[in-house]
């Protein structure tokens, strides 16, 4: 019995791609040029590409900067439900062919788009400030997230590639992957262009055809990967740039007979209500539909009480308020051991006080503005639960920002209740509850009391209790003494299970199986007569 000796494991560790240091002068001034460069680009139109083609629609998306919401980043084309039974049609016309390219030159193909990322890097970064409102390190740190989900899974199939043999005297076994066909890929705004590379590039690389499906807040950017998608050479039709509104054509990509994986990143609603509708098998459906989501977390951050405070602290807010608190991975939640906690609010309030709200195109910004007017509305609508009901630490008044953008200030609220909306929802802002707990077994308790297990952390000097946490943090990514933010590809696989999550972890070894299917060839060697030739060959 043996394993093909030609299997192309990694022989070195992967390489992550190194984030952009603005300390320095020439890189400060580079994006200043390309943040002006994008500027002169604003408002144009984008249109649906369907089989490599423009294809216009009678109704559109307005793309507005959250910065300043009175300016238009650009206009797209939203797609109609009949649109979108074209795109399945053309992607899946083109699967029999995709499918059959080479494993290594589709992994080629992502090393040309990650290559392009990199030539464009401070341009897409420069769209995800005006499009997005991420402050100029957070759209540096996507488009490094993307270029490493490009080159990690080009790696991995290039050793998935390799067929495993199980061969014995007389029989040869074979064990290898095939393609699923049909995959739909719905991307959310928050990472725009790294998370809707992910996914894309998987499905792509594993010989699926790809319908791209992105956030209506941040289409230009969709637009902007497929652009480097088409200019790497990737046949038309493989890749399709579908934007619209989920709730017109959500239904006919998800429920189509012909789509065989949706891949969601989103809220936990709609990844639950894909999941419903994708397990539908309507008669004409030859095959289950696989369904890959990542639906968000009410993460918490456990302060013990011999923890350096000064660390939590600063882990703490970068956790809590980087990009505004709008990462699926944030800090919601920090439940502080009751010795620890008067010390930790206070030294938590100056630091929080410290961050400096703004427009995201500003160098000096550590919070932007949130991503839209309904998103505003609504983590408004859980500040004034906090005034209500909790110990206000932090209200910060957004000032001469009011009526410019989509503003809201870093709020911390202390003694939350355990069953407050506060510590039981996901809220997707810059609003930070604070849990004080007797001890540790209380305060694992109130970590694991959501119906969402995505990520935590713990800050302690204990080895004993940093044990504890490991088998007790019931969370797909747990983080010890350091942020519970900022997951790199291979190094922190990503992705959490409960309500947080269906599949496997992105960026992790495992996470292009979900795109594939497990083929054994077995064949007797044993050949008993002989079969002479056609009398063509005689």
């Amino acid at each position: 019995m043996s394993k093909s000796s030609t299997a192309a494991f990694p022989a070195e560790p992967f390489q992550n791609e190194p984030h952009t240091d603005f300390s320095r002068a020439a890189n400060r001034d580079a994006f200043k040029r390309a943040l002006s460069d994008v500027a002169s680009q604003l408002g144009r139109e984008y249109p649906l590409i369907i089989d490599g083609k423009a294809v216009s629609s009678r109704k559109s998306i307005i793309s507005l900067n959250p910065s300043h919401s009175a300016q238009v980043v650009g206009r797209i084309a939203a797609a109609t439900p009949d649109q979108a039974e074209e795109a399945i049609d053309t992607a899946r016309r083109a699967f029999n062919q995709w499918r059959k390219v080479e494993p290594l030159h589709r992994a080629e193909y992502l090393e040309l788009i990650a290559a392009e990322m990199r030539n464009r890097r401070f341009e897409l970064s420069a769209w995800m400030v005006y499009e997005c409102g991420k402050p100029w390190a957070e759209a540096d740190g996507d488009v490094a997230e993307a270029i490493d989900f490009c080159m990690y899974y080009a790696e991995q199939m290039r050793w998935l590639s390799v067929p495993v043999q199980c061969d014995f005297p007389g029989e040869e076994n074979s064990y290898f992957y095939q393609a699923r066909g049909v995959a739909v890929i719905i991307s959310p705004w928050n990472f725009p262009l790294a998370i809707l590379t992910g996914m894309t590039v998987a499905a792509l690389v594993a010989g699926n055809t790809v319908i791209m499906k992105p956030a209506e807040q941040s289409s230009v950017i969709a637009a902007k990967l497929f652009e480097m998608i088409r200019d790497a050479g990737v046949p038309d039709g493989v890749v399709t740039y579908l934007p619209g509104i989920g709730d017109e054509i959500g239904p006919a990509l998800v429920d189509s007979p012909d789509v065989d994986l949706v891949a969601f990143t989103g809220s936990q609603s709609v990844g639950l209500s894909i999941n419903e509708q994708a397990a539908r098998t309507p008669p004409s459906q030859n095959h289950v539909k696989k369904v890959i989501a990542e639906m968000g977390g009410k993460n918490a951050i456990v302060i013990d009480e011999d923890a350096d405070l000064d660390e939590a602290v600063q882990g703490v807010v970068g956790s809590a308020f980087g990009f505004a608190g709008q990462k699926c991975s944030a800090c919601s939640r920090v439940i502080v051991l009751a010795p620890a906690y008067e010390p930790f609010l206070e030294r938590l309030q100056g630091a929080t006080e410290s961050l400096k709200l703004g427009p995201a195109e500003d160098p000096g910004t550590t919070i932007g503005p949130v991503i839209d007017e309904d998103a505003q509305q609504r983590i408004l609508g859980y500040v004034e639960i906090g005034r209500n009901e909790c110990r206000t630490v932090v209200s910060t008044d957004v000032g001469e920002l009011s009526g410019e953008g989509y503003y809201v200030g870093p709020h911390v609220f202390a003694d939350v209740a355990a069953d407050s909306p506060l510590a039981q929802q996901e809220i997707f802002g810059p609003v930070l509850a604070v849990m004080k707990a007797n001890d540790l077994d209380e305060a694992f308790s109130f970590a694991n009391s959501t119906d969402y297990a995505l990520t935590g952390g713990m800050y302690s000097r204990s080895p004993k209790n940093l044990r504890r946490a490991r088998t007790e943090m019931r969370v797909g990514n747990l983080y010890l003494n350091r942020p519970i933010t900022g997951a790199l590809v291979q190094r922190h696989p990503f992705g959490g299970y409960k309500l947080s999550g269906i599949g496997s972890k992105a960026g992790g070894h495992d996470y292009l199986l979900q795109f594939l299917i497990p083929i054994a060839v077995s064949e007797n060697t044993l050949r008993r007569g002989f079969a002479p030739p056609p009398d063509d060959e005689a």
